[in-house]
């Protein structure tokens, strides 16, 4: 007999999600002359035509209202050396733009400097899902940057881990 949803336990399916490896992002607007953003792991490609990305957040978010507000946003998809801005990103009650170098995108959003691409986007649409949103964005400029070297930030099992520490299959 297979177990309702309500029968599982919130550390055992946090647990779970966490044997999935993923990217870090941090999601970027601009509002009323102040630079808005916070870290999100829970970012992926919706469609290619037209180009639509999404990304989750939490409903108690203090970022979104005013990212949902600019009505734009952008992704900066973190490199492995990103350590740092990915930590200070996901701490509320901070001044998470202290000493974080980054430029104005063609929409207007923070691109963070060194961070392996961006992508910006107007937001497509949004849908309630239990404690967070989903955000559906549709992209409208994108940078790939041409660093070889440069790896991905991944978060894997409750930590950052390092594609190139492990051997290719």
């Amino acid at each position: 007999m297979p177990l309702s949803s309500s029968a599982i336990e919130p550390l055992r399916f946090r647990e779970a999600l966490g044997h999935y490896a993923s990217g870090i992002t941090v999601i970027t607007s601009h509002m009323d002359g102040e630079p808005i953003g916070f870290t999100c792991q829970s970012f992926h490609s919706v469609s290619m035509s037209p180009p639509l990305v999404s990304f989750s957040v939490m409903t108690s978010s203090v970022s979104y209202p005013k990212i949902r507000q600019a009505g734009r946003f952008a992704v900066n998809i973190l490199s492995d050396e990103q350590v740092r801005i990915s930590n200070q990103f996901a701490r509320r009650g901070t001044d998470k733009w202290l000493g974080i170098e980054w430029q104005e995108s063609p929409l207007g959003n923070p691109i963070i400097v060194g961070s392996l691409h961006w992508l910006d986007c107007e937001i497509h649409a949004e849908h309630a899902a239990g404690d967070h949103l989903i955000v559906i964005g549709e992209v409208k400029a994108l940078n790939l940057q041409e660093a070889a070297a440069t790896q991905p930030l991944l978060y894997y099992k409750g930590q950052y881990c390092n594609l190139a520490a492990h051997s290719s299959v």
